[in-house]
């Protein structure tokens, strides 16, 4: 079961710590530029996060959906998990704009959104490698919003990979998909052909977390009530069946973002651009729903659960 929260405030650069009863201090207070996806290792005792870089307009801090970074200045750094030594995993430029972080069996996976890609490393930045990479305009060269990745989620034992394409702002033109984590041989990331549709026309699914155990997908929305704005739930449908559909488990968030699931407690912690955490039951036998911390002046993202 989790200890407490680290949470990462876009506006204010850091790595927020946040005790379950409330409490908050911070962890690092320098990320570097619009931090937004965060996992940790216990067996390096280190975390690690993203970073979608500096904007070339909008927000100074990117927010708003009227930030643009289209400017490749995103990347990926590491700290211990009490701040100290932080150091760069992979440099700025390398990505375009780092989104959620996830980890597994030795690789960090993110996504990047206006790179249209989903990207892995080892956890020192080596064997940087593009998994996916969805199409790019060839007039403009930007990738579309439709293609653009955020969210990504592991399921290393089955070999699978996970992740969102959440479309326009409040458009309901959102999508998640699955496909191997390796691949096929012979194809590239660009052509790759084993990747399936999940679930489409979703208000703008963000972050993504998986339930190995019970084969549920967790998965925060950032869309339009009634069905934005939300913490959503579905069983992961075996290839080739159709999808069932999404069980909402929360609504009313401020721009929800981070996911980060207890299984074993049955809670989930959402984040979103209001500076809040709430925690929500995903099971009857958890505690009631409540806001377990909120930092006026702040805006959450990436959030990942430690246990000791």
């Amino acid at each position: 079961m989790f200890n407490h929260l680290l949470v990462l405030d876009i506006v204010g650069a850091a790595v927020r710590r946040i005790d379950l009863d409330g409490t908050v201090s911070t962890v690092v207070a320098d990320t570097g530029s619009a931090p937004d996806g965060i996992v940790s290792d216990p067996t390096t005792d280190r975390i690690y996060w993203t970073l979608m870089g500096r904007p070339r307009r909008g927000e100074s801090q990117g927010t708003g959906d009227g930030a643009d970074f289209t400017e490749r200045n995103g990347g990926l750094r590491s700290a211990r998990v009490d701040g100290t030594d932080v150091t760069t995993v992979v440099a700025d430029g390398d990505i375009t704009t780092g989104k959620q972080l996830a980890i597994a069996d030795g690789f960090l996976y993110w996504g990047d959104r206006e790179g249209g890609r989903v990207s892995r490393s080892r956890l020192d930045g080596s064997d940087l490698t593009d998994l996916v990479v969805t199409k790019r305009d060839p007039v403009t060269g930007l990738v579309a919003i439709d293609d653009q990745c955020v969210g990504v989620a592991v399921d290393a034992a089955a070999g699978l990979l996970y992740w969102t394409q959440k479309g326009p702002s409040k458009g309901d033109a959102g999508r998640i998909f699955r496909a191997g984590i390796d691949i096929p041989d012979g194809e590239t990331a660009e052509s790759r052909t084993d990747i399936e549709t999940l679930w489409s026309g979703l208000p703008e699914p963000i972050d993504l977390w998986i339930d190995t155990a019970s084969d549920t997908l967790f998965w925060t929305d950032r869309g339009a009530a009634p069905r934005g704005n939300t913490l959503n739930s579905a069983q992961v449908p075996a290839p080739g069946t159709t999808a069932r559909t999404p069980t909402i488990l929360a609504d009313g968030f401020a721009e929800a973002i981070g996911l980060a699931v207890d299984s074993d407690a049955g809670i989930a912690y959402v984040t979103a651009l209001d500076g809040t955490v709430r925690a929500v039951p995903t099971r009857s036998d958890a505690p009631a729903q409540r806001v377990v911390a909120q930092v006026p002046g702040s805006a959450f993202a990436g959030i990942v659960g430690v246990a000791s």
